[in-house]
Order: structure tokens, then sequence, then C-alpha cells
């Protein structure tokens, strides 16, 4: 149960950094540290997405 409420932790951690960078490619590779370094490639993984998806987010049409 801990372990379920740190990782969900850590990727709102990591989320709230993706959004560094000016490129999508950018943002992911930020959130993919910030994950990694708080919750390890769980954290990668999670905040490479998030980061991801913030850039594809805020790229305009």
């Amino acid at each position: 149960m801990k372990r379920t409420a740190l990782i969900l932790a850590s990727a709102l951690a990591a989320a709230s950094v993706a959004a560094c960078g000016h490129s999508p490619e950018q943002k992911a590779a930020t959130g993919a540290i910030a994950g990694a370094v708080v919750a390890g490639p769980v954290g990668a993984a999670v905040g490479g997405a998030a980061g991801a998806a913030v850039g594809q987010a805020e790229k305009p049409n």
C-alpha cells in the first residue's frame, strides 16, 4: 500500500516537472529524468509519458 502511494506521489511530482523544456522531446526528457530520480525505472516511464503528453498538448496546431 505504501509503495503504491509512493509511486503515485512520484508520478505527480514527475508530471509537474515534465513541463520543463521548449520542444515535446525536451519535455519528455526532463520528465523522464525527474521520474527516474524520484522512483527509478517506473518513475522514468511515467515522467517521460507525462512530458510527452504535455509537449503534444502545448504544440501549436
